[in-house]
């Protein structure tokens, strides 16, 4: 487990011990076991905020850390970020991408001993390098409500009002124009990224925008609730993640599109294919179910 020489030091360890060849030196101040495989990136990140006074782990490595949704460009290329008050010295150490910022109270958390970002702040934090799309995909799930009988919580992350308050505070901050523009196309009710794509797809190419995870009710004590959903025109879209290959799925998929059939509405069933190249096939799928349900381009 990676640790500093100040908690080695507060262990009673001598100096001689940490220059003991078997401990590799990532960067000043910190130290890891060479018996040590393999590392999660909490661990590996918690030594260098304790090195460095006053900081936080922040953009990408929050993006990771809080597992967040979305294409973040360069996310992966194994660089922490630490970010401290713009009052204070850029930080500057091997395998570190330093930041300095404004950041009130409760911007900065703890995350099991960790000092971070809170996720509203991450997600401005990210917002110059991310595409509006992305920056919406991260909103969207910032702001839907869990389902408490297959998560540990039962508020959303944040509200809309909540984001719209961290862009207030930090007016001016590069890629807040983008922000502002996700924010505007964020939903409340989608429950993946997938989802997500997939409405944004559908209103971008003149459809009208669906209903979210809204519950149906199709017959006497049947209720079902489509990922996306077209009442008037009792048209249902159901994004099939890789899940939906297991046998167990499967069975409850075509339980699922029987009721809604005998209830007369029609099912679209959409695959991560269908949102390639744009989504193009997907939005032909619901456009041709739509339009067989009477709808019309205006």
């Amino acid at each position: 487990m990676p640790f500093t020489v100040y908690e080695a030091a507060d262990a009673g360890v001598s100096a001689g011990r940490l220059r003991y060849r078997r401990l590799s030196i990532p960067s000043r101040g910190v130290r890891i076991p060479d018996a040590v495989v393999a590392v999660d990136t909490l661990a590996k990140v918690r030594p260098y905020t304790i090195v460095t006074p006053f900081s936080a782990a922040s953009h990408a490595t929050a993006f990771t850390l809080w597992d967040l949704p979305g294409f973040l460009p360069g996310s992966d290329d194994g660089r922490i970020h630490i970010s401290r008050p713009d009052t204070m010295a850029i930080v500057r150490r091997t395998g570190v991408v330093g930041h300095v910022g404004q950041f009130f109270a409760d911007e900065i958390v703890n995350l099991n001993g960790l000092l971070i970002t809170s996720r509203t702040r991450t997600w401005l934090d990210c917002a110059r390098k991310m595409s509006i799309d992305e920056l919406t995909v991260v909103a969207d799930h910032l702001v839907r409500n869990p389902r408490p009988d297959f998560e540990a919580r039962s508020e959303p992350y944040a509200t809309p009002a909540d984001l719209a308050d961290m862009l207030d505070r930090h007016k001016g901050t590069p890629g807040i124009r983008k922000a502002r523009l996700a924010l505007e196309q964020a939903r409340i009710g989608s429950d993946s990224a997938p989802e997500t794509k997939l409405r944004l797809a559908l209103e971008y190419r003149g459809l009208p925008e669906p209903q979210l995870n809204v519950p149906v009710e199709l017959g006497a004590g049947v209720v079902r609730q489509p990922d996306l959903a077209y009442p008037e025109q009792r048209v249902a879209v159901e994004y099939d993640g890789e899940s939906h290959s297991e046998a167990a799925q499967i069975v409850r998929d075509i339980a699922r599109e029987e009721d809604f059939a005998r209830a007369g509405w029609l099912m679209v069933r959409i695959s991560k294919r269908h949102l390639e190249n744009d989504a193009r096939a997907a939005v032909a799928k619901v456009r041709s179910a739509l339009v067989n349900r009477g709808w019309s381009p205006k």
